[in-house]
Formats: C-alpha cells, structure tokens, sequence
C-alpha cells in the first residue's frame, strides 16, 4: 500500500512537471517608459517595440514649452522604469518635477552628445538636465536634423538595453530598423530640396524652430523682424511683415501666429509671397492627422515647403 501511494506521488509529480513545461512561461511586464513630449514618445515606441509602454507628458498638438505639469504627472514618473527627455534646456520643468514625484527611473537625455548650435532668443528655457553652461544656449530642437536623430535613437537603444538587458537584441534590432527608414528619409529631403532653385530657399515662418532643418539642408527660415511670435500678429506687424518680405523677396511665408485669415489673405496680396500650410516644429499631430509619428512630421512639413517654393 505504502509502496503504491508513493508510486502514485511520483507519478502526479511528473505529471505535473510536464504540465509546467507544456504551459506557456508568463509574459513579461512591459517597461514602463515615459517621453516627455510626442515626438520623444514615438521615437521609444520605434526602438522598444513590444517590449515598451509608452506614455508622454506633454500630448499631440501640445506645446512643450510652456507646459505646466499636472498632479497625475508626478504619479506617471513615480511608476515609470525609464524617463527620456530632450535635455538642451527644452523642459524647463522638468528636473523639478522629477524631484517631486521621488522617482528612481533610469533618465536618458537623447540629444546627448549632439553638435548643438546657438538658439535664437524668442523663447527662454530653464537650465535642465543636458543644458548647456554657456551664455548663450544652445538651441533644444536637435530632433529637426535626422543625424541628430539617430543620435536620439541610439541614446534611447542605449537606456532601454540598460533597463532591460534580456530584450538587448531586440532593441538593437528595432534601432538598425529604424535608422535605415531614417536613412531613406534623408535622402527624400536632400532630394526635394536640391529640386528647390536656392534662390527661392527662403522661408519666414514664427516658429523658432528649425534652425537644425536649416543647417542640415539648406533651406533658410527668416524671423519676421520686430514682431512678436508669442501672441497674435497685430495689422502693424503684418505691415512689418509685408514690408520685409518685399525687401529680402521672401517666396513663401508661414505665419501660424495671424489666425485672423484676412490679414493672411493681406500679405498674400500686397507682398506676393505664397502663405504656406500648417508645419510641426515641437509636437506630432493627433493619430487622425496628417503626422503622427516623427516620419508622418518631417514628410508633412517637407511636402508643405515644397508646394510653396515650387512654381506657381
């Protein structure tokens, strides 16, 4: 009897082994990261894949530089395995709000070791973390050049392998991914741009946002001179405007500042110049617009320079 009951304890023994091996390991938890602004947030989703739950601070259509954070941010850090942030000076707010949430999360500053340039001085940002100790900052929107991306993308490959060592491959192979489609963004900007008579590659647009797009291809953004880009153009500033246009024989002008559309229509008309669509400098659009992911951006704003150098 003895010897049956033990038989049979071997017997449910292995049986059960077997059962333990037949089922299937249970997944993973995610990584948890959080990217301060849209653009940061889909770059972590191209490279950490399915390994990665993404979220962002600062949403679609959403302006990074002036945010005030919220009170559930600090609860989103404090659960968070991995933080990615610009740096440059971009999120003022930033390092404040990591220390209030007491969170432990790796920090990966992706524009790390990027070759800045000077920033221009419509906007002022608060030193954070991967600013630099200078005078004169550097301009926080490296992620408008696509080398200066793939430098964001290797940083963040870089955190993530950190975090989560048991996906290294994965993420090293997300990244190679990603950098050839960058490769071949390149080349379609390079591209469109040589199509542009460099005559014509003159833009004046109130975002002060694309000094890197300028350096990297060529194309050169004008500030409209004595008008504020923080608050809404008055009739005085479009006769500014108008008159600097005809001056310097601007081509193309992109003035999301004017919302009112008689003014746009009154620069058109007395300056000559094509009013160029809706550009993305700081932030994608929502997923039903015309750019949510970093690509669908530099595409979308690709596309709206180039209709308003081309010919008429």
């Amino acid at each position: 009897m003895r010897g049956w009951v033990t038989g049979r304890w071997l017997v449910l023994g292995f049986s059960l082994a077997l059962m333990a091996c037949a089922a299937p390991a249970r997944a993973a938890e995610p990584v948890r990261a959080v990217a301060t602004f849209s653009i940061l947030a889909d770059l972590v989703r191209q490279v950490g894949g399915a390994h990665v739950a993404v979220s962002s601070l600062v949403g679609p259509d959403a302006d990074a530089h002036g945010y005030s954070p919220a009170p559930g941010d600090s609860r989103t850090l404090a659960r968070a395995d991995i933080v990615v942030i610009n740096g440059l000076g971009f999120e003022g707010w930033i390092e404040r709000l990591v220390k209030a949430s007491g969170a432990k999360a790796a920090l990966v500053v992706a524009a790390k070791g990027i070759a800045t340039i000077p920033g221009r001085h419509e906007h002022t940002h608060d030193h954070a973390p991967g600013a630099p100790d200078t005078d004169q900052a550097a301009d926080p929107h490296a992620w408008q050049s696509i080398a200066n991306v793939k430098v964001y993308v290797a940083n963040i490959r870089d955190g993530l392998t950190t975090v989560d060592p048991a996906h290294a491959a994965d993420y090293a192979a997300n990244a190679a991914s990603y950098l050839d489609r960058l490769d071949r963004l390149d080349a379609e900007i390079r591209a469109a741009i040589a199509g542009i008579p460099p005559e014509h590659r003159r833009v004046i647009t109130t975002h002060d946002a694309f000094g890197y797009f300028s350096a990297a291809y060529g194309l050169r953004f004008i500030a409209p001179q004595g008008v504020s880009t923080d608050s809404e153009a008055s009739p005085r500033d479009v006769a500014k405007i108008i008159r600097q246009i005809r001056r310097d024989r601007i081509p193309a002008v992109f003035l999301e500042t004017i919302a009112d559309p008689r003014l746009m229509e009154q620069v058109a008309r007395e300056s000559g110049a094509k009013i160029g669509g809706k550009v993305y400098s700081d932030a994608l659009s929502g997923p039903a617009g015309p750019a949510p992911t970093y690509l669908d951006m530099m595409r979308t704003n690709l596309r709206a320079f180039r209709e308003a150098l081309g010919p008429a």
